[in-house]
């Protein structure tokens, strides 16, 4: 038997067992008639395109760090555990429990709520297992491996053959550890995973997920839900690569972050364009580094141009090889005929977007393939948008891999604390959500298609003003090379009020849109309006009452009640000095039905051509 045979048989029998499982078990929501049965026998409550794509054997192959792949993104070298694991939720605190099987299976890395995980429940606790044969070559010549996590919602400790090597909180920033002294020397290796999840049952960052899900909040979505893989590394290593863009727009600050002892190492890097080396720059690894770019090339939506970047780290006989890629662009807020306005490599720019929350019928937080993960961005840009308000959640890195080569700028939000009681927040989840968000921003600062960060949105888990002042200080001390909106919707919802800093003054506006004037030190935009509802049956989330604001009959209707409400951007807006506005949304979630797709994606429910038609008329008119 051939070892792609062997594995669909092996792939055959998990299908089995986990179709069993899944009879036993009762959906969370009820299937809707447009629902397909997913690779364990249950059917989605609602399917999109992909949902029947998705089995154990090709559950986000993906290589999923663009931004730093040994040796190359062409040809990574590494093994993706994504697959099925053994997975049990537990009455309590889930204590790991090794060399003995667990009751249950999930397809990793779907959420435990989600249909294509094999589970379709919520637990608080719970624990992984899964058994994996490391390559010899992995460890040869002094080699180390290293066990990566892209996110597990919410707090995870890893334990590799009963040894813990790794314990994480947060549920949208990536973590690994040196996994080369738990090892064994031969055999399977045993991986064991402890989750704590409890969504908005404790006051920790959880975006729009709730364990009981209404109206603008949504199904959780816990445990492992980004991609699992080891690699092998050299004893000294590059954790990060981090490129800022120079000011002058002629090269880049190179920031390297390195595993293992760096004394004495250095680093070497080179930027390519087209095939062609235009940039080389060598010194110490501990220190950061000036790459010049000769002829250079900014990256914008309309030229979304970016550099390979390939990096050496060098100490004595151990050599780490990485690659990447780097966009040059600035953004700034400057005087343009007398009013505070958003530049992007210094010219005027209108960032108009569309507000998109990552959420998916059949995945939860986790598109189900990587062309899905792709689609809603390059719908964007087919709608003729240039920016998405990335709301109140992290993606995988390959969702900013896709916007970085498509050419979408981001809002980055801040992953929410739950709404409704600021002023019961203790000491201890307000340090939490400062560290939560400077994780964030350390993670992404690389990211060209990033220009701005966004904190806190409509006061929610904001404890008080002077606290929306405070961390969107911290958040420019990390990261002065971009915008910070303080607080998107200053009027609205808990916690009200403008805190009277960062770089945007922001307010919400349903249906607006808002057209709020710069002030002496900020430009404006609207953070969200819009929002006009139109539900098609057959592809609508089941279970979930509507919420109806801004209903309007059908196509037609949706098509010219948005021409109208854009247009106001372009006639009133733009001669106030706007810079930008978020219209709500790209898709539906669950019970908002107000996106510009159905929530499977499979209708898409206004007149694409006007409307890409009006979004370029004020693009254009925002832009000079």
């Amino acid at each position: 038997m051939t070892d792609s045979a062997r594995a669909r048989t092996r792939a055959m029998a998990w299908v089995a067992l986990a179709a069993i499982m899944a009879a036993a078990a009762m959906p969370a929501v009820a299937a809707s008639p447009d629902g397909a049965t997913t690779w364990s026998g249950l059917r989605a409550p609602l399917a999109t395109s992909w949902t029947a794509q998705v089995s154990p054997d090709n559950a986000l192959p993906e290589y999923p760090r663009p931004q730093l792949a040994r040796p190359s993104l062409a040809h990574p070298r590494w093994m993706n555990l994504n697959g099925l694991w053994q997975y049990q939720a537990t009455g309590g605190e889930a204590k790991p429990v090794f060399g003995k099987a667990l009751a249950g299976r999930i397809l990793v890395p779907f959420p435990t709520e989600s249909v294509l995980s094999g589970v379709q429940k919520h637990a608080d606790d719970m624990l992984y297992r899964r058994q994996v044969e490391i390559p010899a070559g992995y460890t040869a010549h002094g080699g180390h491996v290293r066990l990566n996590f892209g996110a597990v919602d919410y707090e995870a400790t890893v334990y590799v053959n009963g040894t813990r090597v790794a314990h994480h909180t947060g549920g949208y920033t990536a973590f690994g550890a040196d996994i080369t002294r738990a090892l064994r020397k031969n055999g399977p290796q045993e991986i064991v995973v402890a989750v704590h999840a409890p969504v908005d049952g404790a006051d920790v960052p959880v975006g729009k997920q709730r364990l009981k899900p209404e109206s603008i909040f949504y199904t959780a979505a816990s445990g492992i839900w980004q991609t699992v893989w080891l690699e092998p590394v050299p004893a000294t290593s590059l954790a990060a690569l981090t490129l800022v863009p120079k000011a002058t727009l002629d090269g880049f600050t190179v920031e390297p972050r390195t595993d293992g002892d760096a004394r004495g190492a250095t680093l070497t890097v080179t930027a390519y364009a087209d095939g062609k080396a235009v940039g080389h720059a060598s010194g110490p690894a501990d220190k950061p580094l000036n790459l010049a770019i000769a002829h250079p090339r900014t990256w914008s939506p309309d030229d979304p141009f970016l550099y390979t970047v390939r990096a050496e780290l060098r100490r004595g006989d151990t050599v780490d090889r990485v690659e990447s890629y780097a966009g040059l662009r600035t953004i700034a807020v400057k005087k343009v005929g007398g009013r505070n306005r958003i530049v992007l490599n210094g010219k005027p720019t209108f960032l108009l977007a569309t507000l998109d929350q990552g959420y998916w019928p059949d995945g939860i937080y986790t598109a189900p393939t990587d062309a899905a993960l792709k689609f809603d961005i390059q719908k964007t840009k087919d709608l003729g948008f240039n920016t998405i308000r990335k709301h109140i959640k992290v993606e995988p890195a390959r969702w900013y891999y896709w916007t970085d080569r498509l050419g979408l700028m981001v809002w980055q939000d801040a992953p929410a604390l739950p709404n409704g009681h600021n002023d019961k927040l203790s000491e201890a989840a307000r340090a939490n959500f400062r560290a939560e968000v400077a994780a964030m921003v350390e993670q992404l600062r690389g990211v060209p298609s990033i220009i701005g960060w966004i904190p806190f949105n409509e006061g929610w888990g904001q404890w008080s003003l002077q606290a929306a002042r405070d961390v969107a200080a911290q958040v420019k001390r990390l990261d002065p090379s971009r915008l910070v909106d303080e607080r998107s919707g200053y009027n609205c919802c808990d916690t009200k009020g403008d805190p009277g800093g960062g770089d945007v003054i922001d307010v919400h506006d349903y249906q607006g849109p808002g057209t709020p004037e710069p002030d002496a030190t900020r430009a404006a935009i609207d953070g969200e309006h819009g929002g006009l509802t139109l539900g098609i049956p057959g592809h609508v989330w089941p279970g979930t009452p509507i919420n109806p604001y801004g209903a309007v009959k059908d196509r037609v209707a949706l098509t010219e009640g948005y021409v109208a409400n854009t247009a106001v951007l372009r006639d009133k807006g733009v001669p106030r000095g706007l810079s930008g506005s978020v219209y709500t949304q790209i898709t539906d979630v669950e019970g908002e039905h107000n996106g510009l797709f159905t929530y499977d994606r499979k209708i898409e429910k206004a007149d694409e051509q006007r409307v890409r038609a009006i979004n370029r008329a004020v693009i254009e008119a925002g832009s000079r």
